[in-house]
Order: C-alpha cells, then structure tokens, then sequence
C-alpha cells in the first residue's frame, strides 16, 4: 500500500476524487446515473485509443496516426460491405476494420523498425497520407444507411434502464468490446514476455536487444496490434453513431496523448499502466463533462487541459529525478 501511494496512479485517483467531490456539490446532476452513464458511454473509443498510445509510449515512441487508421480502416470496411452487397455478421465487419487497421499500422512498424525514422515523424507522414488517401480514392460522403447488422448491434443496449426523471439510459454493446480489449492488454502487458520486451524496448533499446529481445519485430508487433485496435474503435464509433464519417475521429490524438501522461505514462518510454492510462482518460473526460455542467465555456478544457499536462510531465520528472537520486544514494 504505501509503495501504492509512491505512483502517479495515486495522485491522479486523489485528484479525481477531489475532482468529485468538488463537482458534486456545485451541481447535483454530476452523480446521476445519466450522467455516470454518459461518461462511460464517451469513454468507450477514447478508452480503446488511450491503450494504443500507452504501448507505443510504453515501447518508446510515440503515435499520432491512429485516429486516422481508426477512420480510413471503419469508412473503408462499411464501403467493402455495402458494396458486397450483403449483410455480413457483426464480427466478420469488425474483423474486417482492425485487419485494414493492421496494415496501415504495420506502415509504421515497418518505417521504424528498418528504416529508424523518428516515430512522430513517421505518424504525422502516414496520417496525412491516410487521411487524403481515404477522401481521395475511397470517399469523402458520409455513409448513412449501414449494412442491418451493424445498425443493429448499434441500437442493442447491454445495460437498459428508467431514470426516476423518465429519461431512458443505458450502456451500447460495443463496451464490452472495450473491456475485453483492456483486460487482454493488461494481462498481455503484465504477464507475457511480449509485454515485458516493449517495457524493455522503451527502457534501452541496446540493453533489450542485449538481452535476446528482437525490437525489430516487436516494433512491428506495437505499431500493427495498435493500427489493428485502432480499426476496431473505428468500428465501434460508426456503430455508436450509426453512420461512416470519413472525418470522424481525427484532431483527437492530443486528447489523448495527455490522458496517458497524465495517468503516469513517462513520455521517454519504458514505464507506464493500464489503470494509469485509464485513470487519465477519466480525469479528461470528467473535466471535459463538468465544464459543461458548471457552465463554463468549452473553450476553457484546452486551458485547463493544457495545465494538467505540464503539472503531469512535472510530476514525472519529480519522480525521475528522485528515484534517480535515491539508486545513487544506495549506490555510495
């Protein structure tokens, strides 16, 4: 417990919880179940997303190319279908999505790995080549009339209910797919040695390759798994919304980005955690919902957003620069 409350995870859990507590008792609807439900509904494909950017943090780099692969991958699987001509299981158009996204993020892999492009460069390139690649040859129209089963899994609630108010809430499937894809990144992360070669690959990339990690490969493994993961958050947006936009998603990669610094993910690389980068997402997405709620102007989130990422990046590198004096302590 008390090498627990060491972590960034502890701070941003407290910071949260304060955050609660403040929020609540200047308006009362915070904790409502409408609300609690709206917050985990506009958490399921920035959770999917915050997971991406954790593993190529964690591996050592960084991404900004996912909303577009996200994008690219969801527009072009709903176009594939509709011109098959025929309604396809759910999971064979999710299937589809994430194999498209799996391509497109092994461009990157492939860039970086053999190449040593410099990872923002490489995403910044490939997003812009993504995204104009998509409205010029695929299409710029948004797809309103989806394949019935798509229409379908987006309309069935896997959490239904009445409100005291009348108001009907409830939770989409597509959060369980969001579960499942965290649970099997955390145990991934934890528990196999792909896990703990990106942690390596992050933390020295000469020490891991010593060691017998090939980071060739799991460069390449990091970048298409995250495009993969990517197709199918794009997926799950377009049954969410029940349309294809090919403009969806783009622009929320620094969002993002700082929900993953903020939750404790060191931006060298080589440390980071699943609850971590959840617990940022959910600091961003309660300080985006209560700005709303209190009545504050929208366009104070990037402020205030923009406070908590160098309050974070500071109190990473507090804690850098400590245990780095501490090893030096214990070493004389």
């Amino acid at each position: 417990m008390r090498k627990w409350t060491k972590t960034s995870e502890f701070y941003v859990a407290i910071i949260i919880l304060v955050l609660f507590a403040a929020i609540g008792s200047q308006n009362g609807a915070f904790f409502s179940s409408a609300n609690m439900f709206d917050l985990i509904r506009s958490s399921i494909v920035p959770g999917i997303f915050v997971i991406c950017t954790m593993m190529v943090i964690i591996s050592g780099g960084i991404d900004v190319s996912f909303p577009a692969i996200a994008t690219f991958s969801m527009f072009s699987a709903t176009k594939i279908i509709l011109l098959l001509g025929f309604d396809v299981p759910v999971f064979a158009a999710f299937l589809l999505a994430g194999i498209i996204g799996l391509g497109l993020g092994l461009i990157n892999g492939l860039l970086i790995a053999f190449f040593k492009l410099p990872t923002l460069i490489v995403t910044l390139g490939t997003s812009s080549m993504f995204s104009g690649f998509l409205l010029t040859f695929v299409g710029s129209r948004q797809i309103s009339n989806l394949p019935a089963p798509l229409e379908q899994f987006g309309k069935t609630q896997v959490i239904k209910f009445m409100t005291d108010a009348g108001i009907t809430v409830g939770l989409p499937m597509s959060v369980l797919i969001t579960a499942a894809v965290i649970i099997v990144v955390a145990i991934m992360m934890k528990y196999t040695m792909i896990g703990r070669g990106i942690y390596a690959l992050g933390g020295d990339p000469v020490s891991a390759e010593r060691v017998g990690f090939n980071t060739k490969f799991l460069q390449c493994f990091v970048y298409g798994f995250v495009g993969f993961l990517a197709g199918i958050a794009g997926m799950i947006q377009t049954t969410m919304m029940r349309s294809s936009n090919p403009v969806d998603l783009l622009g929320t990669e620094l969002l993002i980005i700082a929900a993953v610094v903020l939750g404790g993910v060191r931006i060298t690389g080589g440390h980071g955690t699943v609850i971590g980068a959840l617990l940022g997402l959910l600091l961003i997405v309660t300080i985006q919902n209560s700005l709303i709620l209190v009545g504050i102007p929208s366009y104070w989130q990037r402020f205030v957003i923009g406070a908590l990422i160098l309050i974070g990046t500071g109190i990473a590198a507090y804690q850098i620069k400590r245990s780095s004096s501490s090893q030096s302590s214990i070493l004389t």
